[in-house]
């Protein structure tokens, strides 16, 4: 199997540098490819309860040993009060069948409510061993520095959107500098990136595909990549980063691709998210 590089936690859990998005994924999906996934070598597992999949992983992560997994979930914004956050992380918990979280995460940032109660909340979980590291996700720079200063913990990870057309670098070395671990959230722009010109043309000068040139350059960046997938070969083909490199003209062809554009953002008027207008 792939030996993936990874990231040492604060926990000191060894964090995998490319892990097995979920995002869009239904119970059916997740039970027919997360498995592939599993047995192909990937041991980094993110979801979320916004996600509505943490049910179907955890029937599929009852067959697999949960201490060589790495496993994140996410709070939504409409439960970041106090009792909020500790009744959706016994509901994660329940769902996903484990005893505890390797990673939980702050979805997005919700205005009307105090981080500094979210954050208590958080420290308990984190005090009672239900999660072994905290994060967080879509946080700029400015919630980034608002978290470091009230939190009794350590930041883990900023998961946030990351690819070629939408670097957000200061963020970037923002979260490097304090040795908060990035995560890239949609990696490939949700597939959008795959046919820029620039990216096809890299990867057939180095005879590999699309995605995984978009991955080897956020890899090579120090950054975390969780890209998503429903068909096997690009499961498999995702993890094949690791026997190659980009050479340096390539990789300043991708850095000049940025255009500041964005695939996805907070939906407010999904009620889902509790945040009003």
């Amino acid at each position: 199997m792939t030996s993936i590089p990874v990231k040492t936690l604060p926990s000191g859990k060894a964090l995998p540098v490319v892990g097995f998005g979920t995002w869009s994924l239904d119970d059916e999906d997740v039970r027919e490819v997360l498995p592939v996934a599993l047995n192909h070598g990937y041991t980094h597992v993110d979801t979320a309860e916004g996600y509505r999949n943490e049910g179907a992983i955890g029937d599929v992560l009852s067959g697999y040993d949960r201490e060589n997994l790495v496993l994140t979930s996410k709070v939504l914004p409409s439960n970041l009060h106090y009792e909020g956050v500790l009744r959706s992380l016994s509901a994660s918990l329940k769902a996903l069948g484990v005893d505890a979280l390797d990673l939980y995460l702050i979805h997005w940032p919700n205005p009307t409510v105090s981080l500094r109660e979210t954050m208590q909340a958080l420290e308990r979980a984190y005090a009672e061993g239900m999660v072994r590291n905290v994060g967080v996700s879509n946080f700029s720079a400015y919630h980034l520095r608002f978290a470091r200063k009230i939190a009794d913990v350590p930041i883990a990870v900023n998961q946030f959107e990351c690819h070629p057309w939408y670097v957000r670098q200061d963020l970037v070395d923002y979260c490097h500098e304090h040795d908060i671990v990035v995560e890239a959230a949609a990696p490939l722009a949700r597939g959008a990136v795959l046919d820029d010109p620039v990216v096809t043309d890299v990867a057939d000068a180095h005879d590999v595909m699309p995605a995984q040139v978009v991955l080897r350059w956020a890899v090579e960046q120090g950054i975390v990549v969780l890209p998503q997938s429903t068909t096997p070969d690009h499961i498999r083909a995702n993890l094949g980063l690791f026997d190659w490199s980009l050479d340096p003209e390539a990789v300043d062809r991708l850095d000049d691709l940025d255009r500041g554009e964005n695939v996805y953002d907070l939906d407010l008027d999904d009620p889902i998210y509790g945040i009003p207008a």
